[in-house]
């Protein structure tokens, strides 16, 4: 089994890193920790919490995203519906939706989803946001539940990963065949 730890960041796309920046950074409120440029592109990246970021290229060209509302389908190519970020508590939901208010950003109602209290908004790329606080009590990992009235033959297969789906490694690399190449973010930390 793998033993996952988290995300350590989402990359999206932007076609003005300054107007990302002032919102990402000065309305939100996220460190902006490291950022690598060659004149041409961008990639900047904001720290959402410890060890946890947000990281944007910075492309000629690209246009903000059709407006959407998170979870509605769509027709055609299409990757990504929204991210969702959790603060700590109700309060800080709260004044995350003050500030954006007063920022003259959309934003939500708080919404009841049984297990977080949400609400939503968008960048200035249209990407679709989600602030979201845990229910105190509740605990979709303790108790997994798929209520769905029509499942799929591989959703009643179960909740948990199912081992002999896939073809299982047949050799671990040994050390001393391990190679690891430098990237570009190497700069960063040189």
């Amino acid at each position: 089994m793998l033993n996952y730890r988290g995300i350590n960041h989402v990359a999206l796309a932007t076609g003005d890193m300054d107007r990302t920046i002032s919102f990402w950074r000065d309305l939100l409120g996220m460190r902006l920790i490291a950022g690598l440029g060659d004149g041409g592109n961008r990639q900047y990246f904001f720290e959402i919490s410890k060890n946890v970021m947000a990281a944007f290229f910075e492309w000629k060209g690209v246009e903000p995203a059709p407006d959407k509302d998170p979870g509605r389908p769509v027709k055609g190519p299409f990757v990504f519906d929204h991210l969702c970020i959790e603060v700590t508590d109700e309060n800080e939901l709260w004044k995350l939706k003050e500030r954006l208010e007063a920022a003259d950003f959309w934003v939500s109602e708080v919404i009841d989803n049984g297990f977080i209290h949400s609400i939503f908004t968008t960048d200035p790329n249209n990407i679709q946001l989600e602030f979201a606080c845990r229910v105190e009590g509740v605990d979709l990992s303790k108790n997994p539940r798929i209520v769905d009235t029509h499942p799929s033959a591989v959703t009643l297969e179960g909740v948990d990963p199912q081992s002999d789906k896939w073809p299982s490694e047949n050799k671990d690399t040994p050390e001393s065949e391990r190679k690891i190449y430098p990237g570009e973010l190497k700069k960063l930390v040189e």
